[in-house]
């Protein structure tokens, strides 16, 4: 396991709900970062996020270590997702709430 592997475990490990994204959820470098930042802020979901942006080990490694290779990615008490597209065709059937509540993640829709 190499250093960037074990720095994304303890990431991962940190928080039920993790976002690696371009950017800050208060100012996203990129419209899927922002649109996932729209959904998780939507479900009331408290979640940890990580800019990739600000350090390219991390930006890189991410993408070897989910075997996917886009950012945003989110993971769900260590369960990785996917990313935007994923959560939002989760998000527009329901899914994201069966996933919450199975896993036992506390969000509360804002209206």
């Amino acid at each position: 396991m190499t250093n960037i592997d074990k720095k994304i475990d303890t990431m991962i490990e940190s928080n039920d709900v993790v976002l690696f994204m371009k950017g800050t959820p208060d100012f996203p470098q990129c419209g899927f970062s922002a649109n996932v930042v729209g959904i998780l802020n939507h479900l009331g979901i408290n979640y940890q996020s990580y800019n990739v942006l600000e350090d390219l080990e991390l930006r890189e490694g991410i993408k070897i270590y989910s075997e996917w290779p886009t950012i945003p990615q989110i993971y769900i008490k260590k369960e990785f997702i996917g990313g935007f597209d994923i959560l939002k065709d989760m998000f527009e059937n329901g899914e994201i709430e069966d996933l919450l509540n199975k896993k036992k993640v506390k969000f509360k829709i804002k209206s």
